[in-house]
């Protein structure tokens, strides 16, 4: 086979292989578009699949929707579920790197997340499933919230500037529920509370988990604790 003629042919290769790929990608985001619609129905949402550059200013309070650069949301899931306003979706984002020869390289960034409005003035509020590093810390001596549920505490890190709410919302109800679902990051802040994987999006399946797990640690609240919170301030509940 002449130099010419195998220069020709792993061309045409790396042309067929791109082309699949794009064919490939198009209909893997197609197929997640028609689920992400089809679980907002289900849910009573609306469903909106453009990319949306504000969102990240809607929530911005949340720190992993300020990562990187060119922010997006999409498979946007946004409505009223029990009263409450409810916003799930995709998310995406950028961060760059150099190479040894000094070529910049963009990396793309994908994950879900899933926020609900409890219209109540929430107290920051942080718990992550529990990793290596978070137990590196715990044995030089930097450590997290613990609970009565050796499970719990085994399983996930907990941190609040204030304790005591730590405790007001982790009883041993709401520790229960939160092992029996798949775990991910629940965050705190202003009057919304947030699930989200931290580098991937969610199955529809987690979706729902996420949902159910968010409302009802709102829900199992104590009266006594949401007393004190609308006694202190009215909380959000804007779009």
């Amino acid at each position: 086979m002449s130099p010419v003629l195998a220069f020709v042919l792993i061309v045409a290769a790396v042309i067929a292989i791109a082309i699949g790929a794009a064919v490939w990608g198009a209909r893997m985001r197609n197929k997640r578009r028609q689920e992400m619609a089809g679980w907002a129905q289900a849910n009573g949402l609306k469903f909106l699949p453009a990319n949306d550059r504000s969102l990240y200013m809607r929530y911005r309070a949340f720190s992993c929707l300020q990562r990187g650069d060119n922010q997006y949301a999409y498979n946007i899931c946004l409505g009223t579920i029990g009263q409450r306003v409810t916003c799930g979706f995709d998310y995406h984002y950028e961060t760059h790197s150099t190479d040894s020869k000094g070529h910049r390289q963009t990396h793309h960034h994908y994950f879900s997340a899933l926020v609900v409005d409890s219209s109540l003035p929430l107290k920051p509020l942080s718990i992550r499933p529990e990793g290596f590093l978070d137990r590196v810390a715990e044995f030089v001596g930097f450590e997290d919230i613990d609970f009565e549920s050796a499970e719990f505490s085994q399983k996930f890190h907990v941190s609040a500037p204030d304790r005591r709410w730590a405790f007001d919302v982790l009883h041993q109800k709401t520790m229960e529920l939160m092992l029996a679902y798949p775990r991910s990051h629940i965050e705190f802040r202003s009057s919304q509370v947030m699930a989200y994987h931290s580098s991937r999006t969610f199955t529809l399946g987690e979706f729902s988990s996420a949902l159910k797990v968010v409302t009802s640690i709102l829900d199992y609240l104590p009266p006594g604790v949401v007393e004190e919170l609308k006694a202190s301030g009215s909380g959000g509940g804007r779009l």
